[in-house]
């Protein structure tokens, strides 16, 4: 029953008839998945972001040691990788593997609330500049170019710098300086479709242009920002780790990768595994978030089908 079912099934999901709107999502989200699955590369990246979430999540469970507490310093400091120590020891005779998968929770949380702040303030500036047009497009893009015209780390480093150090501080500035990008997008699709006819025989039917804005202009824009969101997570990981490494992101004992990075440059020419290790965590996640966004661009832009 269950090879007979299968079948019916598929044939139900990709069906050019759908016979109802839900069957018709559920078709569309099923090609989605199909021919984001026969992208190798994408799947790899999928792998990496999925292995990062688990690790975060389980963090407890696979950290063989306390990521905060060190071990003896006269017998188990800047031990090099081994069975008992996978990734060696550092100057305070912490285990590295464990302050590694530690580290991956404090990672997923500043990229998740970056996502979450700046997502929605680039798409509210974007579809409003781009939909009302003249001096309220004139003066949300002016603001937006002042924000691009700076280098997005130095501009981090400018507001952690106003705001103080800490992990939280660095999340606001982060996210402060992310949302250019987006809000530029976001205009540019809306553009193409504030004058589209079924637009206009929306605003025809009585309907306010918030709920044109909010209704059918961001689903429209969303996909197309959420490629270029996932794009971004590797120079959101890098920006937080070069914040850490400054000392205004993370503070000690968090077990942040690029403050375990500046605590073992010292030790690199000797003990290269104190910085390497996090080194190459940084490393993997960025290629996990890049494989996986240049997969979502093929699946979810229009202008990539061929």
């Amino acid at each position: 029953m269950s090879d007979a079912a299968a079948p019916s099934r598929r044939d139900w999901l990709l069906t050019d008839r759908p016979a109802s709107p839900r069957q018709a999502r559920l078709g569309q989200a099923y090609r989605t998945w199909l021919a984001f699955r026969a992208n190798r590369l994408a799947m790899v990246g999928l792998a990496i972001i999925t292995v990062l979430v688990l690790m975060a999540v389980l963090a407890d469970l696979i950290a063989p040691f306390d990521p905060l507490r060190g071990g003896d310093l006269r017998t188990e400091r800047l031990l090099p990788p081994s069975l008992t120590h996978l990734m060696g020891t550092d100057d305070q005779a912490r285990d590295i593997f464990s302050r590694v998968v530690h580290g991956s929770r404090l990672t997923l949380l500043v990229v998740a609330l970056v996502a979450i702040i700046a997502t929605p303030i680039g798409l509210v500036i974007g579809t409003c500049a781009g939909y009302f047009g003249g001096w309220v497009d004139t003066v949300l893009m002016r603001v937006t170019d002042i924000f691009l015209a700076f280098p997005r780390l130095i501009l981090a480093l400018a507001f952690v710098a106003a705001l103080g150090p800490g992990i939280e501080n660095a999340v606001i500035a982060i996210a402060i300086t992310s949302w250019p990008p987006y809000a530029r997008l976001a205009r540019a699709e809306t553009l193409t479709i504030r004058d589209q006819d079924y637009i206009a025989a929306i605003r025809l039917q009585g309907a306010s242009s918030l709920r044109i804005i909010w209704g059918h202009v961001v689903p429209l824009c969303l996909s197309s920002v959420i490629v270029r969101v996932t794009l971004d997570m590797a120079g959101i990981i890098l920006t937080a780790a070069g914040l850490g490494f400054l000392g205004l992101g993370a503070q000690p004992p968090q077990p942040e990768w690029g403050a375990m990075i500046a605590s073992g440059r010292r030790f690199l020419i000797d003990y290269w595994w104190v910085a390497t290790m996090p080194g190459i965590a940084i490393f993997v996640v960025s290629l996990g978030f890049n494989l996986l966004g240049d997969g979502l661009r093929d699946v979810l832009d229009p202008k990539a089908a061929t």
